[in-house]
């Protein structure tokens, strides 16, 4: 095999745009923490069409493999919903959508065996963000899964050779998923879409069958929650619950949540969200920011059929009966708010789509 010469191919436009979609969590129950910290997990994922879109574009071109692969990098920049709540600096280490590019990258580096020289996209990044931020309803992962698909087609996809790519295998969805694990419980359900329970932490995944779509009204809190908080003060209720200081209340199976999605009847699902403990991390979330009580009790006042903590929050997810049920309960909250304090809120219905190619130029 000849070496490659960057001069003879063209990378003026090159773009690749792909979504993913944000989620709610209908079931989630959390096991103990484990030896290793983390918690075994159980939870019926549905995408909602609040989508985050992430495009890539070859700003150069980069002979041999890098000293460092974050040299691959080149501008990030975030646009959308709180996009100034996502740092844009020189450490962009923990973003997920550059993790994402990366995790593909290194792959395509990792199986470029026999290969005597080999040329790498050096990337432009443009995330445009349409998930709340830390809101608990995965948007960062979502950035991962669509990131993760636009690195595939870039160097695999249509003009890849012409481009000097496509010199290693073209990895499958089936290693995007183990790669995905790797970077964050939720990103594989964001590569999939649509509906499933995740298994370990969140995922393993199985699709679940579903009917209907189901319409949901958000309120979110600019204040944010961290995860790891929230699941440190989960720990710490079951600590005071052993000691009998407090009752240990738990999410069931999942197996409620399942039928009552596949019945597609909106009364048969609010009145599974609102007989039982559906989400293990709502109450943990609660302790950490109060006021999210007096928001899903605000919720239920503007009409809404049922509401619970999205994930670790501070999301709060309305089920309405409709798109205009929906409007009419976002716009309830966000024009009289809760306690005083203004609310953003949005409108969002269920979405089969996982992660996916939108553009390519």
């Amino acid at each position: 095999m000849t070496a490659v010469d960057s001069a003879e191919f063209s990378l003026q436009g090159q773009s690749v745009t792909a979504t993913a979609q944000g989620k709610v969590n209908l079931h989630l129950s959390v096991g103990d923490a484990r030896d290793d910290g983390y918690h075994e997990l159980v939870t019926v994922f549905q995408a909602l069409d609040l989508t985050e879109t992430v495009t890539l574009t070859v700003a150069d071109i980069h002979e041999g493999v890098p000293a460092e692969m974050a040299d691959l990098i080149g501008s990030f920049t975030v646009t959308g919903r709180d996009a100034t709540k996502v740092p844009t600096g020189d450490d962009l280490a923990d973003n997920l959508a550059v993790r994402g590019v990366l995790s593909v990258l290194e792959h395509y580096r990792d199986n470029l065996a026999g290969v005597p020289s080999a040329t790498f996209p050096v990337l432009d990044i443009v995330v445009d963000k349409g998930v709340p931020v830390a809101g608990g309803m995965a948007g960062g992962s979502a950035d991962a899964a669509a990131a993760m698909v636009a690195t595939r087609e870039i160097l695999h996809g249509t003009g890849a050779v012409d481009t000097g790519f496509d010199r290693a295998p073209r990895p499958d969805d089936d290693t995007l998923a183990i790669l995905a694990a790797g970077l964050g419980a939720d990103v594989p359900f964001c590569l999939a879409g649509g509906t499933a329970l995740g298994h370990g932490r969140g995922d393993v995944l199985v699709p679940v069958l579903t009917r209907g779509t189901y319409h949901w009204a958000l309120a979110m809190d600019p204040r944010g929650l961290s995860t790891a908080d929230v699941f440190a003060r989960l720990d710490e209720q079951r600590s005071a619950a052993a000691r009998g200081e407090r009752p240990d209340q738990r999410a069931g199976g999942p197996e409620d949540a399942q039928r009552a999605i596949l019945t597609g009847d909106v009364d048969v699902l609010a009145a599974h969200l609102d007989g039982a403990v559906v989400n293990d991390l709502q109450a943990p979330a609660i302790s950490l920011s109060p006021d999210l009580r007096r928001t899903l009790a605000a919720g239920k006042d503007a009409g809404a059929l049922a509401c619970l903590v999205s994930g670790s929050g501070p999301t709060v997810a309305m089920l309405c009966r409709d798109r205009d049920h929906a409007v009419d309960v976002a716009t309830a909250l966000s024009s009289e708010g809760v306690g005083g304090r203004a609310v953003p809120t949005t409108t969002a219905a269920s979405c089969r789509h996982g992660a996916r190619i939108v553009s390519h130029v």
